[in-house]
């Protein structure tokens, strides 16, 4: 079995007039927490990744995640790499997705956040109404993507979303309007499209902010070999080659290359 660390994630502040413990810490804030804590830990595939736990203890509210200590030592090295350099701009997008909710956060209930993990001598980092761990808006920009795949997921209450399995990124959530999917009428789910969509990308690395993607249009995409089509295609090309010496317009084409 791994060995095991864990982070530390604390929070002080107060709700109102009552000091924030355990007791007062909504439910709501604990699900966005445990979100938060994933994309920290695994900012890509995290289908793959080793259990996690979870305990709240008191002091205002420490939240406690455990997992292999693999993980908490690549963690511990980026905390002190943003410590030191004090932006979040390096980071994969869920990953600084993650450490910008936290400053939200901070700024809007004027909650102290305090990271740290178990690691000995561990990295720190403090995220409070004073800090601007945010990215900077110039590295990301605006972007169309395709993606091919098959569609596990379409819909939901309030904001809905389809859901599309590539071999590059794996599950990729787009934000689609409601509308178009009250609309269509053939039934989406396993089967083969794909999606045309815009977002952010980092215009240094390339990296695209999954959490940005908004559906654009559903491209038809069977892609089966399909030996009709295939034969249609050579049909057409050979009536367009007829009567063309092909050797010579090779020769012509290479400019006497390798004479």
């Amino acid at each position: 079995m791994d060995k095991i660390g864990y982070i530390e994630i604390r929070i002080n502040g107060s709700t109102g007039n009552i000091p924030l413990t355990p007791d007062s810490y909504d439910i709501r804030e604990i699900i966005s927490m445990l979100g938060s804590a994933e994309n920290l830990l695994f900012p890509n595939d995290k289908r793959d990744r080793p259990i996690v736990s979870y305990k709240i203890e008191e002091g205002s509210v420490k939240n406690i995640f455990k997992t292999s200590l693999q993980y908490i030592i690549g963690f511990n090295a980026v905390l002190g790499l943003i410590s030191q350099n004090q932006n979040i701009d390096f980071l994969d997008a869920p990953t600084a997705k993650a450490f910008e909710e936290f400053q939200y956060t901070a700024q809007k209930k004027n909650y102290s956040f305090t990271i740290r993990t178990s690691i000995e001598n561990s990295s720190q980092l403090t995220i409070d109404r004073t800090t601007n761990f945010l990215r900077n808006e110039a590295i990301w920009a605006d972007a169309e993507f395709y993606f091919y795949g098959k569609v596990t997921n379409a819909g939901g209450k309030d904001k809905a979303n389809i859901h599309i399995v590539t071999e590059e990124l794996g599950t990729v959530r787009i934000e689609t309007p409601i509308s178009f999917l009250e609309q269509r009428e053939e039934n989406l789910l396993y089967k083969p499209f794909g999606i045309r969509a815009t977002g952010k990308q980092h215009s240094e690395t390339g990296e695209i902010d999954i959490y940005s993607l908004k559906f654009k249009e559903l491209i038809d995409y069977n892609p089966k070999y399909d030996e009709k089509y295939l034969r249609s295609l050579r049909e057409r090309a050979k009536k367009t080659w007829q009567g063309i010496d092909t050797d010579a317009w090779l020769r012509n084409l290479r400019g006497g290359y390798d004479a």
